[in-house]
């Protein structure tokens, strides 16, 4: 089922979302939902506070990536995964601008600077733990994704200027003056 997602403004994208296990009620459906969700709606990742459930799970396929999209030096294959209970265990290299977007706040792009390396450590949807490095616009990914669950938007890591050029348009989202091409929530529109 195609969820709706969740708009800037919304409380759930600004807390640090909660550790689950294998009880968690019906977790193989959300998952599920957020995949098609996602697809719905064009993008690479979703973290589960996108979709009003504030948890640490979150899925990425950047299998779909075009190559206009890729760094000319990523060497890493694309993937399809999920992360539950993720946990950033370092992240390296030198910093580097990539052009972010983000599906809770449409219509705003801008360049946020990232390590080129994240280590972390995180478990799939049947709990199996697992320890792996990404890599080049994989990493980048994931640590988009994975600020969600830190109650982190894309908007607060960009420059000051571009911060102030885009304030009235956060404000626009936030209100529900935004058309997206897929279904959203808006917080306290009547």
């Amino acid at each position: 089922m195609v969820l709706p997602i969740y708009a800037y403004g919304q409380p759930v994208l600004k807390k640090v979302a909660a550790a689950i296990d294998a009880e968690y009620p019906g977790l193989q459906t959300v998952i599920a939902d957020m995949w098609e969700t996602m697809y719905h709606a064009d993008g690479v990742g979703l973290a589960a506070p996108q979709v009003g459930l504030s948890v640490r799970l979150f899925v990425i396929d950047t299998l779909q990536l075009k190559s206009d999209e890729k760094d000319d030096t990523d060497k890493e294959e694309g993937f399809k995964k999920v992360f539950i209970n993720a946990q950033k265990v370092e992240e390296t290299g030198n910093p580097w601008a990539y052009e972010e977007g983000c599906l809770s706040i449409p219509r705003i792009r801008g360049d946020v600077e990232r390590p080129d390396t994240i280590r972390l450590r995180y478990q799939d949807e049947h709990f199996n733990e697992f320890e792996e490095t990404f890599s080049g616009v994989n990493a980048r990914v994931i640590q988009h994704e994975y600020d969600h669950i830190e109650g982190v938007l894309f908007t607060e890591k960009l420059k000051p200027l571009k911060k102030r050029l885009i304030q009235r348009k956060l404000e626009d989202i936030r209100l529900g003056k935004v058309n997206a091409d897929y279904k959203m929530k808006f917080y306290n529109l009547r």
